[in-house]
């Protein structure tokens, strides 16, 4: 079980104009296994991309990846532009690779040939349940994960228990219909603000009991993915996690 720091703690910083590759000394101080990027915040791809693999080889953290974007387009045809991130993370060495999931209910292909051109072998793929109506959904993440499984097309499942309150769904009712599948968990709390709900800046305070729901789960990678004020702030959440799970 390894320990990621995502990239989206460091928010502020990043709006201010520093790279992700400027993060990863600071999140191996905290103690982490590695760091996951997020695509969003890459400002000159190209440079960035081998700047990342510079510093994974310098710190030895490991590197996952993540990708706001939907494995299947509204018209149900595999997202063209996957061979592209692919061939990003390839490029930075990464681990894993996070999609949503998009409009599988269209999709009328061959899983198994439509898959192949992908690396899944090299770099495991996974899906993430995210806050809308088509890729959040607890029964549409099952229905694809158990197609793909059936056609042998070895794709994982991203467990991101604070989304779970803005789709709302049970997030103990998600833990035990997607267990099965579960390769990967985002950690984060929500809270209501004014009204409306927000990710929290600390695990501990929250709508979710993270501790027990992590029982009901396999004991897979995990990452602290939330924004956070500042590196003591990020090592007392780290340490807080690793109490828990080491």
């Amino acid at each position: 079980m390894k320990i990621f720091i995502n990239t989206w703690v460091f928010e502020n910083e990043i709006k201010d104009g520093i790279s992700q590759a400027k993060l990863f000394n600071r999140v191996k101080e905290v103690g982490a296994d590695g760091i996951e990027v997020r695509r969003e915040y890459f400002k000159n791809l190209p440079d960035e991309l081998k700047e990342i693999n510079d510093k994974r080889g310098e710190t030895k953290l490991l590197v996952n990846y993540s990708v706001p974007d939907e494995v299947f387009t509204n018209d149900g045809k595999i997202n063209p532009l996957l061979k592209q991130y692919f061939d990003e993370a390839i490029k930075m060495g990464i681990t894993k690779i996070k999609f949503n999931l998009g409009n599988f209910k269209n999709y009328n292909g061959s899983l198994k040939e439509d898959f192949k051109q992908f690396p899944l072998d090299k770099i495991k793929m996974n899906i993430e349940n995210d806050q809308t109506e088509i890729s959040g959904k607890i029964a549409n993440i099952k229905y694809f994960l158990q197609k793909a499984n059936q056609n042998d097309v070895k794709i994982g499942y991203v467990y991101d228990l604070g989304n779970w309150a803005f789709t709302n769904q049970d997030a103990d009712y998600a833990a035990n219909q997607l267990a099965p599948f579960v390769d990967y968990i985002h950690l984060k709390n929500t809270i209501v603000k004014n009204g409306k709900l927000e990710t929290s800046n600390d695990l501990n305070t929250g709508k979710f009991d993270w501790k027990e729901l992590l029982k009901k789960l396999p004991k897979v990678d995990l990452a602290l993915k939330y924004p956070m004020d500042n590196d003591q702030e990020l090592k007392e959440q780290f340490d807080l996690l690793k109490d828990e799970v080491r």
